[in-house]
């Protein structure tokens, strides 16, 4: 529920919530549909409400190679379009059917101006995207493939089978041969 995730922060009273979710619009998003393709530039953020979302790049040989995803109570944009309004070097895809919140870009700025916290709220949403961004580079760097499927299913074990196997695979940087011996190994 978004207004839990607004709470958590202890930034904002119960008004200030309750003023600026108006804010927001609810958008349903098919399964394999786009919350942004690589080369458009990103105007908004999402809420996730429900469904899982993927973030991949598409190399110069046309591999696909998933390295984000996001689950429900999460927000997602394509951060480095958002900010700098330039075009993304991602794309954010539904692998199942969703239900997000959309707040613009226009707004944001707008509540930026009107309501302070919501300053400190962006400076923490970023800080929190650089400590997911250097956590998953390290996590590349130190730990093997099961390692990093083990972490996945404790962070998430209500969506990860919800992932196709071709998506956690190029996520984990395996194939889904490989893939399919480390589900076997693991027994949770």
């Amino acid at each position: 529920m978004i207004q839990d995730f607004f709470r958590s922060f202890t930034l904002f009273s119960e008004q200030e919530i309750e003023a600026f979710l108006p804010l927001f619009e609810v958008r349903k998003i098919s399964k394999n549909d786009t919350f942004i393709q690589e080369g458009e530039r990103c105007k908004e953020i999402a809420f996730i409400q429900s469904g899982i979302f993927r973030s991949y790049y598409i190399s110069d040989e046309g591999k696909e190679s998933t390295y984000c995803f996001r689950f429900p109570n999460d927000l997602m944009a394509s951060y480095s379009s958002f900010i700098s309004d330039t075009p993304s070097v991602e794309t954010i895809q539904a692998i199942s059917d969703a239900d997000v919140l959309i707040l613009k870009k226009t707004k944001i700025e707008e509540l930026v101006q009107t309501h302070p916290n919501w300053m400190e709220f962006l400076k923490i949403i970023a800080e929190q995207e650089y400590l997911e961004l250097e956590k998953r580079f390290f996590q590349l760097q130190r730990d093997n493939a099961k390692q990093r499927y083990v972490t996945l299913l404790e962070n998430q074990p209500n969506y990860i089978q919800d992932i196709p196997l071709q998506y956690l695979a190029s996520y984990l940087g395996i194939t889904q041969r490989h893939l399919s011996r480390i589900r076997k190994e693991i027994s949770f």
